[in-house]
């Protein structure tokens, strides 16, 4: 969920206003059927990210950046002031829609939740900015009243649509806007919003108008759409989604395009359902995507991990020492298994319960893990028993890892202390598989137990 940040400061919500103006005196342009009505309205798609990122109290802004295109456009104060307070409703109604039943900002995290936004953002909250505005607009004046239905149905599409498609880009990129992506990903991205920049120019640009206009080849862009949800994610699905509604937007309003029509409200309004489907279809289906990738994740890290402590299982542990004994014999570089076993662990389980044990398991995971090098595997061997595979290690390297994890553990300040026995084996002389190196690690750990007499022991 995007984090929610202090909106206290001036220049947030001067900002915020500023945008709002600026987009709305844009979509204004595109208001055919009356000045203050627009099939194209992306303000309610910002004002709705506003309030689902940084909270209720940002409404001013809202209000405030409503106010002046209204103003600024035609009308009165008054009634300048009842569009605004429509619009500015329209965007916390949505907001608490959203925020109680659709997951919030993590709305277009899940399929589910995309389908709950829709109806409750993009036509719930919408429906009744579309009926405080053409309401006002009829009662000042500044509309026929035989007009209301065809201005409503355009300001509630127009407004909709913004939601569906500005929200979710707005929020998605707010929610974690940094990523580190390789040459491959940035070529992949490259070819892929050229094909759709190119398959959108072919059909609502003015090159090949007289060839598409009597045809469905809207439904080329598609693919480049499935492309993105899929190879790419929920952020880059929004993106796709957005530079087509702008590039399709741009070749209806000129006159190119499959859905032109006499009149250019009209023409936009069968842009707006189009582009409405596009949308909603193309972020399921990112939705749907990254769930199933996440659960193949999920089933590839519990099938390698112990889903205790985190920590490689037998498994990744059996794979891992395969590889090393390969690169032994390439190379002759050496490597040591550490055998660690948690002592007293069910002296702690029958006194302070097995969950003070499990979070003892965890702790000594902890520090294998803090004091592993990237080349080096921490593993839960079973039960209480640990093993660290250090690559490129000699015997001594091997005891100063365990003499420092023991230290480590037993200066650990969280109750119940800890102590671990460690033992040590060196490949190839102490073993030449798995379970002759355990062996000899347990030898020596056994050797270490019967002749150290400063073990620290726990209180009954």
């Amino acid at each position: 969920m995007p984090r929610k940040l202090k909106a206290e400061s001036p220049p947030l919500y001067l900002g915020l206003a500023a945008v709002y103006f600026i987009v709305g005196k844009l979509g204004l342009k595109l208001a055919f059927l009356n000045a203050s009505a627009s099939a194209v309205w992306p303000c309610t798609g910002i004002a709705l990210a506003a309030l689902l990122i940084y909270g209720y109290r940002i409404w001013p802004a809202i209000f405030a950046g409503a106010f002046l295109v209204n103003l600024t456009t035609a009308g009165t104060i008054l009634s300048s002031l009842s569009m605004a307070t429509g619009n500015t409703l329209e965007a916390v109604i949505g907001c608490y829609l959203v925020t109680r039943f659709a997951g919030g900002g993590n709305a277009f995290h899940r399929s589910q939740n995309i389908f709950k936004f829709v109806p409750l953002a993009g036509m719930v909250g919408t429906a009744v900015c579309a009926s405080i505005g053409t309401a006002t607009l009829v009662l000042a004046h500044l509309a026929e009243p035989i007009r209301y239905l065809s201005i409503w149905l355009t300001w509630w599409l127009g407004d909709g649509i913004g939601a569906v498609v500005v929200a979710p880009l707005l929020l998605l990129w707010a929610d974690n806007p940094s990523r580190d992506w390789t040459r491959q990903q940035i070529i992949e991205l490259s070819f892929l919003f050229f094909g759709l920049i190119s398959t959108s120019w072919f059909v609502f640009g003015y090159g090949f108008h007289n060839v598409v206009k009597d045809c469905p080849f809207e439904y080329l862009c598609f693919p480049f759409l499935v492309w993105a949800a899929f190879r790419f994610g929920r952020k880059k699905a929004a993106t796709a989604i957005f530079v087509l509604a702008i590039i399709a937007t741009w070749g209806t309003v000129h006159g190119y395009g499959p859905f032109v029509r006499i009149s250019q409200n009209t023409s936009l309004l069968l842009l707006q359902s189009f582009i409405a489907i596009v949308a909603v279809t193309t972020m399921v289906l990112a939705a749907e995507s990254a769930a199933h990738k996440h659960a193949e994740e999920r089933i590839r890290q519990l099938a390698d991990s112990d889903p205790l402590t985190g920590l490689a299982n037998y498994r990744r542990l059996v794979e891992a020492l395969d590889s090393e004994i390969k690169r032994f014999r390439r190379s002759q570089s050496l490597f040591a298994l550490v055998l660690l076993d948690l002592d007293h662990l069910k002296k702690i389980n029958d006194t302070y319960g097995h969950l003070v044990g499990s979070r003892a398991l965890c702790r000594l995971a902890n520090i294998l893990r803090v004091h592993s090098r990237e080349i080096d595997l921490a593993a839960r061997y079973g039960g209480d028993e640990f093993v660290l595979l250090l690559p490129e290690t000699n015997t001594r390297s091997a005891h100063f890892v365990a003499q420092r994890i023991s230290e480590r553990l037993r200066n650990e300040s969280e109750h119940p202390p800890l102590s671990v026995s460690t033992g040590v084996a060196l490949y190839p002389f102490d073993g030449q598989n798995l379970d002759e190196l355990l062996l000899a690690d347990d030898r020596a750990m056994y050797a270490e137990k019967t002749s150290s007499k400063s073990k620290l022991h726990l209180p009954l």
